[in-house]
C-alpha cells in the first residue's frame, strides 16, 4: 500500500517524521514506529481501514466550525475568529472580574485588542468562548522592584539532602525553612528546591522527584507536622506508636533509606491523624477551609490513594490500568462509593495534603519576609507517572500509553526512556488546557519562581510506545504559542519568575521564543565552551538566562575536576575502555581551559579549592540576571544528587550534608563562597548599569 495516508495522518495527529539528531544529522522515524506512536495518542493506525478512518476523523475535526473552549490572546492584539463567526457579530464579553461588557468583531472578524489581562466569557451567536488574554512577557526580575534590580543570586538544593534535629531521615519543609531563613540573612534572593511533587504513598521503591505520581499535589513526606501540631503533640504521638527509636536511628544516616523512612513518616502521620480526627482540634476549621478551597483535584487524588491501597491489597497492583473497569476513572460510580464508604481514610490523605501545604508555605513565607526578592523556586517535572493519581484523574488529557525519553545520541546511544507520560495536545485543546492551567496554579501557589524541567516539552516530546524501545519514538510537537501565553498569564498573577531547563537539543528558534516571552534559559559552566577547554568570557554569556556552575545531574565541581562522574561511568560499566580514556582526556583538557580562563581573570588559583572559589566568582560577574549556586559547590561536594541513565548502583537522590542545616552555610568554605558570590554579583550590577 501506499504509506502517503500514514503519514498524513501523523502529520495531522502532530508527529514529525523526520527529525535531525545531535549530530546533525537528519533521520526519520520508521513507518511501524509512526503507527505504534498513533495508537498511543488514540489513533487507531494498524492498518489501510484504520488510517482511513482516524485520519477521516480529524480532517472532520479539522475542518468543522467546533469552537474549542478555550482561546488564547496577546494583550493589545486583535484575535481571529474568522473559522467561526461572521464579521460584525455582536459580542457579549463578561470579564473576569465579572463586569459586562459590549463588544463588536470587526470586518475582519477579529475580536479588537481591548481586553485586559485575565479570563474572559465570551458569548457570540448564542456560543461561549473563554478567551485568555495574557501579557507579552512572564513577570520577571525586573518586575520584582520599582528600580532595575542588582545582579540577583541564590543557592541550588535537593530537599531531601538537608539535616535538621529531629527530621526522620531526610530534609523536610521545616529544614527548608530554617535554610530559607539562613540564606535570606546573607543576601540571597532565591532558593531553588527539587520537585515536591506526590509520589505514590504506597511505592516507595520507586521515588525519583522526577516520576511523581502527581504534579497537582505535594509530597507528603515533606511534612513538618510540629510546625502545625506542635512538638510535643508529635512527639507524644511518636511514643505512643513505638516509632521514636526508628526516628531517631534513620536522623543518623547518611544516606535517605526512602522506603523505611517512608513508612515510619506514613506511622507517625496516621497516628496524629488519629488524635486531629477523634476531638475538636482547633485546627479543624482551617483543615476543613483548605480541603473545600482545594477542591476536585485534591478529592481524586485522596480518592486514588486509597484506590491504590486496596488494589495493593487485594493483588491487583498499584497500576491503575490493569485495575477492573469499575475502579478506572473517578467517576465512576463504584469510585465515589468507596470513597464515601471510607470517609476517613480519604480524610487522611487530605490531612496529609495540608500538614504539607501549611509547611511549605512557611517556608516561602520566611523567605520572602527575611528579605528574599524571589523567595522560593519551584521545580516542575516534565511529565508524571502514567500509573499515578494524575494520568488517572485526567486520562482525556495526559497520554498515559506513551512514555517520554529522548532519541539515541552520542552520550546515549540507545536513547532514554523517563518512564513518565505527557499531557495530549488534542485533550488539552478540547478541555480548554485545564489540566495544564491547574497544574500551573498548583506549583505557583507557594513559590516567588518556577523552573521547567526539560523546556523543550513546551514545543515537542520525544513520545515512546508502553514496551518499546527508545529509539522507537518520534517527536510529539505541541501548541507551544497557546501554552507560553498561558505560563506568561499564570506567572504574572502569581508574580513569578520562569525559569526554563533548555540542556541538550534544543529546537532551532525555541531559546529565543522564550527569551521573547521572558522565560530564563539556563547555562552552566561545564557546558559554556566552544570546544573542550575554550570557556566563553564572562561578557559572552547572555542576559536572558540563569546562570550556574551545575545541576543535580552532573558531579559538583569538586568532583568534576577529580573525575568522579568518569569514575562512576566505569564503576557501573556504563562506558567500554576506548570511551574512558578519551572523555578522561578531554575532562584534562576542559580543566586545563578552565584554570586558564580563570586565571586570565582573576591570577593564579593555588589548588582546586581555589578554583572553585573562583569559577563561583566567574559565574557571578556574568551578565546572567540571576545566578544559582548548588550548594554542593558551595560545601565543596564531589558526589552528584543523581546520575542519569541509573537506577541501581549509584545512590540517587538519597545523599545527605553532614552538617545540619542551621549551621551549613557557616561552614568555612561555604560562607567563604558565598561573600565572593555576593560580592561578584554587586560587582556585576556596578559593571552593567
Amino acid at each position: 500500500m501506499s504509506e502517503m495516508p500514514l503519514h498524513r495522518l501523523a502529520a495531522r495527529a502532530g508527529l514529525a517524521r523526520d527529525w535531525i539528531d545531535a549530530n546533525d544529522r537528519p533521520q526519520q522515524v520508521s513507518d511501524e514506529a509512526l503507527r505504534r506512536v498513533l495508537q498511543g495518542l488514540g489513533h487507531p493506525a494498524e492498518d489501510d481501514a484504520a488510517v482511513a478512518r482516524s485520519l477521516a476523523a480529524l480532517e472532520l475535526l479539522d475542518d468543522s466550525e467546533h469552537l474549542p473552549p478555550l482561546l488564547t490572546a496577546d494583550l493589545g492584539q486583535p484575535l481571529a475568529l474568522a473559522r467561526w463567526f461572521s464579521p460584525n457579530s455582536q459580542v457579549r464579553c463578561t470579564q473576569e472580574d465579572g463586569s459586562v461588557h459590549a463588544l463588536t468583531l470587526d470586518p475582519l472578524a477579529q475580536l479588537p485588542g481591548e481586553l485586559p489581562t485575565g479570563y474572559h466569557r465570551l458569548e457570540i451567536d448564542d456560543r461561549q468562548v473563554t478567551i485568555a488574554v495574557a501579557p507579552p512577557r512572564c513577570h520577571s526580575l525586573q518586575d520584582i522592584s520599582e528600580q532595575s534590580p542588582p545582579r540577583r543570586w541564590g543557592l541550588a538544593v535537593q530537599l531531601y539532602s538537608l539535616r535538621r534535629p529531629g527530621d526522620g531521615g531526610y530534609g523536610d519543609c521545616l529544614a527548608l525553612e530554617q535554610l530559607a531563613r539562613s540564606a535570606a540573612e546573607r543576601g540571597a534572593d532565591a532558593l531553588a528546591i527539587s520537585p515536591i511533587h506526590a509520589l505514590s504513598m504506597y511505592d516507595q521503591q520507586h521515588f525519583s522527584p522526577y516520576s511523581p505520581s502527581s504534579r497537582l499535589l505535594l509530597n507528603t513526606l515533606y511534612a513538618s507536622p510540629s510546625v502545625l501540631l506542635g512538638e510535643r503533640e508529635v512527639r507524644m504521638a511518636a511514643e505512643a506508636a513505638g516509632l521514636t527509636q526508628s526516628l531517631e536511628d534513620l536522623e543518623q544516616t547518611s544516606l535517605v533509606d526512602w522506603p523505611r523512612a517512608a513508612d515510619v513518616r506514613h506511622k507517625l502521620l496516621k497516628a496524629l491523624y488519629a488524635d486531629f480526627s477523634q476531638r475538636e482540634h482547633p485546627l479543624r476549621p482551617d483543615f476543613d477551609s483548605f480541603r473545600q478551597s482545594a477542591g476536585q483535584a485534591l478529592e481524586h487524588h485522596c480518592h486514588f490513594e486509597v484506590l491504590q491501597a486496596e488494589a495493593v491489597e487485594q493483588g491487583l497492583g498499584a497500576d491503575w490500568r490493569a485495575w477492573p473497569d469499575a475502579w478506572r476513572s473517578p467517576e465512576e460510580p463504584e469510585v465515589q462509593a468507596m470513597a464515601a464508604a471510607y470517609p476517613a481514610r480519604v480524610e487522611f490523605h487530605a490531612f496529609c495534603q495540608w500538614l504539607t501545604e501549611r509547611s511549605l508555605q512557611r517556608a516561602q513565607d520566611a523567605a520572602r519576609s527575611n528579605g528574599m526578592g524571589i523567595g522560593l523556586i519551584a521545580d516542575l517535572a516534565v511529565g508524571a507517572d502514567g500509573a499515578g493519581s494524575q494520568a488517572w484523574s485526567r486520562q482525556d488529557e495526559l497520554l498515559a500509553e506513551l512514555k517520554v525519553g529522548a532519541p539515541p545520541d552520542i552520550l546515549n546511544r540507545s536513547g532514554q526512556d523517563w518512564g513518565i507520560c505527557a499531557f495530549s495536545p488534542e485533550g488539552l485543546k478540547r478541555n480548554g488546557y485545564r489540566a495544564f492551567i491547574e497544574m500551573l496554579r498548583a506549583n505557583l501557589a507557594h513559590a516567588g519562581g518556577l523552573r521547567i524541567d526539560h523546556v523543550m516539552g513546551l514545543r515537542r516530546l520525544w513520545l515512546i510506545p508502553r514496551g518499546a524501545k527508545p529509539s522507537e519514538g518520534a517527536y510529539l510537537n505541541y501548541p507551544v504559542e497557546d501554552l507560553l501565553r498561558l505560563l506568561a498569564l499564570e506567572s504574572a498573577r502569581h508574580q513569578a519568575v520562569i525559569l526554563g531547563e533548555d540542556l541538550g537539543t534544543v529546537p532551532p528558534g525555541l531559546r529565543e521564543q522564550l527569551a521573547d516571552k521572558g522565560v530564563l534559559g539556563m547555562r552552566v559552566l561545564p557546558f559554556e565552551q566552544t570546544s573542550p577547554g575554550h570557556f566563553k568570557p564572562i561578557l559572552d554569556w547572555p542576559d536572558t538566562a540563569l546562570a550556574t556552575t551545575g545541576t543535580h545531574d552532573l558531579a559538583p565541581l569538586a568532583g568534576w575536576l577529580r573525575a568522579r562522574d568518569i569514575d562512576w561511568n566505569h564503576r557501573l560499566q556504563l562506558i567500554d575502555a576506548a570511551t574512558e580514556l578519551h572523555w578522561r582526556h578531554e575532562r584534562e583538557q576542559e580543566i586545563h581551559g578552565l584554570r586558564r580562563s580563570l586565571q586570565a581573570n582573576y591570577g593564579p588559583l593555588k589548588d582546586n579549592d581555589a578554583l572553585i572559589d573562583t569559577a563561583i566568582r566567574y559565574v557571578g560577574h556574568t551578565r546572567a540576571p540571576l545566578v544559582l549556586v548548588p550548594l554542593e559547590d558551595l560545601l565543596g561536594s564531589d558526589e552528584q544528587p543523581n546520575r542519569p541513565g541509573t537506577t541501581d548502583g549509584h545512590p540517587n537522590w538519597r545523599r545527605r550534608f553532614a552538617l545540619p542545616v542551621a549551621e551549613l552555610l557557616d561552614d568555612e568554605d561555604a560562607a567563604r563562597r558565598l561573600e565572593l558570590l555576593a560580592q561578584a554579583r554587586e560587582q556585576a550590577w556596578e559593571r552593567d548599569r
